[in-house]
Parts: structure tokens; C-alpha cells; sequence
């Protein structure tokens, strides 16, 4: 163990509210149980789910720190007992249940995985949270093969951006919803076959006129609301559906008679709140079959921004802007 401080430097969450309740504060360093490492942060990504939380909309779960921050990358500089993965001076980037707005913030061993190379430490810390929900919605609960059609909406968030590349690296044609001509160029870029802006076309008609009436074999949706039932519509027959936010709220009313007659599959998760082992059989499944892929520059996180953490206001400001193309990322000062 390295010879470590007795205290911390942390962005905590003053009282439920705007950006600005955002606040800087003193904390002790987490104590280490059995089967975790502390983590010297050197970048925090930032998520929707920070956002949610801050609005004291999406508390953490039982034992974990009240602390933001779902991503972290740096170097670890303690172990608990029984690590044999990980040791201190490793650099990783790991899937935090909390905490990783602060200058160390501990994990599970098991969610912490090694740097892909050719990525430097803030572009590390923009992979876990959205590879690990892509991995376990897309590919283990919809099960995306090779030459399905995907589509995902809100392409050009981090999730969007991630998705449409793991996607399209497993052989899927991939649609996409954008609000903007510069978000489908980026988009485009990123590899998605086809595009649609959804201020200028219902997507669910788009998606049909494409695939000739066919529909898509899988969706990834964030937003819920009414883009429920226009999902089904533009679903094929046995076609998956994954909901993992409703940022647009929940269907009042739905019209199940097209979930039945098209044998239509619609599912959702939160990640969070899954245990340590479910995330950890996550972590070996990504090192096996998508850093691989990071490392021939083949799938890349996709940078919007960085904020020092002193700035997490502004960042949190950039998130809710809407205005990002892929992932915000909260820089440590030495």
C-alpha cells in the first residue's frame, strides 16, 4: 500500500436540484472491504444517471456512496484482502457504484479492467458505463446477431455513440435517431447505415419505408413515452426491444394487440443496482470480445468534452444542454 492521505477531495450532492448544488467538500478515503481496490482518480465520466441522481431522482443503492460518478480511470493504490487480479500501481478504468467524483474512489475488483492500449487515462474513463450497458442490453438480453437490423435512438449520446459502434463491429445494420444535421454527420461517421432526424421525419415510418415494411430485429431505447408504441411499430416480427431509461416518462396508454400479433419481446434493465458478479462476468466478457477491438482502434469512446473537476457544474450544464456528441469527461488536478 502506498502512503496514502487521510482525506479526500469530493464533488458531492448538496440537496436535490440544478447543476449548481454541485459542491466541493472534504471527505475521509473510503475504508477497503474484502474484494475491492481504491482507485486514485485521474478522470470521472460523466452520465445521465449522475444527472438523475443529482435531481434526487435515481438514488444509490443500499451501501454504496452517496457520491456521483459511475466511471473512473487512474492508477490503484491499495487492495483488500483476497485481490489476485489487480495489484497497486496497476492502471485500469472500472464500473463505480458511486464515488467517482472524488479524488480516490474504491471499487469491486472485478469491475475494474486494464486500459485498452493505445487510450490514455481520461478516454479510458469513458468506457465503462456505456460498454457495460450496451454489452449486457444489446447483445446478452436482445441477443443482436450478425446481419439483424439495429436501431437505437438518440445516436449521438454516449450510449448512441457506443452502441452504433458495437453494433456495426458485430456485423448489424444500425439506424439511428439524431435531432440535428451535425449529429448525423457524426453519426454517419461513426458508422450507422442509416440516419434519421426525428424533427423531420416519424421514425417509425422511416424505419418501414427503409426495410421495405420488414421493420428492425432489435431496439435500444432511452426515452420511453410515446416512443413505446412507435417502437413496436417499427419492430419486425419477433423483434427485441430494450428499455433501459424514460427520460421522455413512462406510455400512459399502449396498444398491446401489436405486441401480440408481431410476438414482439419487450424488455429492460437498470445496471446499478445488478450484484457484483452479474457486472464482473460483464467486465470478462468485454475484455474478451470488445477491448480486443478498442486496442485495433476498430471501436473507440467517442470524446466530447473535459471539465477539470473543479468545474463539474459546467459539465453537468454541458450534459443537460443536450448539445454533446458522445462522452463528457471530469478531469483530476494533481
Amino acid at each position: 500500500m502506498q502512503n496514502l492521505p487521510d482525506e479526500m477531495t469530493a464533488i458531492a450532492i448538496s440537496e436535490p436540484g440544478g447543476p449548481d448544488v454541485l459542491k466541493m467538500e472534504r471527505r475521509p478515503l473510503p475504508d477497503l472491504e474484502e474484494g475491492e481496490i481504491l482507485i486514485k482518480v485521474a478522470a470521472a465520466g460523466v452520465n445521465r444517471p449522475d444527472v438523475l441522481q443529482r435531481k434526487g431522482a435515481y438514488p444509490p443503492p443500499k451501501g454504496a456512496s452517496d457520491l456521483p460518478g459511475l466511471e473512473v480511470a487512474g492508477e490503484v493504490v491499495a487492495c483488500g484482502r483476497g485481490i489476485e487480479r489487480h495489484a497497486v500501481g496497476d492502471t485500469v478504468t472500472a464500473l463505480a457504484p458511486g464515488g467517482g467524483y472524488a479524488t480516490y474512489c474504491k471499487v469491486p475488483a472485478g469491475h475494474a479492467l486494464p486500459i485498452p492500449a493505445g487510450l490514455n487515462l481520461v478516454e479510458a474513463a469513458a468506457l465503462p458505463e456505456t460498454f457495460f450497458t450496451v454489452w449486457t442490453n444489446v447483445f446478452d438480453r436482445c441477443g443482436l446477431a450478425n446481419g439483424e437490423r439495429f436501431l437505437v435512438h438518440g445516436g449521438t449520446s454516449g450510449i448512441g455513440t457506443t452502441a452504433i459502434q458495437l453494433a456495426k463491429a458485430f456485423g448489424a445494420e444500425v439506424f439511428t435517431t439524431v435531432g440535428s444535421r451535425e449529429k448525423a454527420e457524426a453519426v454517419r461517421n461513426l458508422g450507422a447505415d442509416h440516419v434519421i432526424n426525428y424533427r423531420e421525419a416519424a421514425f417509425e415510418k422511416a424505419v418501414l419505408e427503409i426495410t421495405e415494411g420488414q421493420g428492425v430485429n432489435v431496439i435500444l431505447d432511452m426515452v420511453g413515452g410515446d416512443y413505446v408504441e412507435r417502437n413496436w411499430k417499427a419492430a419486425a416480427v419477433e423483434g427485441r426491444i430494450c428499455q433501459i431509461a424514460t427520460l421522455n416518462g413512462i406510455s400512459e396508454t399502449v396498444n398491446f394487440s401489436r405486441l401480440m400479433v408481431k410476438r414482439l419481446t419487450h424488455t429492460g434493465s437498470t445496471l446499478r443496482p445488478r450484484s457484483n458478479e452479474f457486472k464482473t462476468a460483464i467486465a470478462e466478457s468485454l475484455e474478451a470480445r470488445v477491448w480486443p477491438l478498442i486496442a485495433a482502434g476498430d471501436v473507440k469512446p467517442v470524446m466530447d468534452s473535459t471539465f477539470p473537476f473543479t468545474e463539474a457544474v459546467k459539465a453537468h450544464q454541458r450534459m443537460e444542454s443536450s448539445g454533446h456528441i458522445g462522452k463528457i469527461v471530469l478531469t483530476m488536478e494533481a
